[in-house]
């Protein structure tokens, strides 16, 4: 579905809204002979499509609100190849605003696709969506965003899974000057 001239209002993830409808169509399944189906074994939205706007009021928002509300729409768990799509493909993706951020500098961002996919999962443990790609992104680049605008040096700054899972710094790719063999830690050369 094209969603271009769509406007939403008041999406979110609505943490535990699924628990309140459960409750109210039965889906819990007590007693002797109850179909029990885990929450593993439905769709993602499956649930959130059978949402009233008494479940709304249950869940704890105020009536009046949920009357300027008349539309209600389910959408499915962003999976790992949509939390990537969203971080490469887009004309405005994630990816592409820190390259163009790092190229005022003079400095080439580069992902691996093991990075893409490690940020996306790490989007998932967390249960943020795409919102949280950005703060992922944040947080991975946080100290070489402040140390790279010094160090005329550096062409090229490359993000691993390692980078990810495990912290470890970006690796720099440097211009060694002609009289100059020494090397950042981190860096390798160009």
């Amino acid at each position: 579905i094209d969603t271009t001239n769509i406007l939403f209002v008041c999406g979110g993830a609505f943490a535990n809204l699924d628990k309140v409808i459960e409750r109210r169509t039965g889906a819990n399944g007590v007693g002797f002979g109850a179909s029990i189906e885990t929450r593993a074994e439905k769709e993602a939205g499956e649930v959130f499509g059978q949402c009233l706007p008494e479940d709304l009021v249950n869940y704890g928002l105020i009536p009046e609100f949920i009357g300027r509300l008349p539309v209600m729409s389910a959408v499915h768990q962003l999976t790992r190849e949509d939390l990537m799509t969203i971080l490469t493909e887009p004309r405005n993706a994630l990816v592409k605003q820190f390259q163009r951020f790092f190229s005022f500098d003079g400095i080439e961002l580069v992902f691996s696709d093991d990075a893409l996919t490690a940020i996306a999962d790490r989007a998932l443990e967390r249960e943020t969506g795409a919102r949280g790609l950005r703060s992922i992104i944040e947080d991975i680049l946080l100290e070489v965003q402040f140390e790279l605008p010094s160090r005329r040096d550096v062409k090229k700054c490359v993000v691993t899974k390692e980078t990810v899972v495990r912290g470890q710094a970006p690796t720099l790719v440097t211009e060694a000057a002609p009289d100059e063999g020494e090397q950042d830690g981190r860096a390798a050369s160009a």
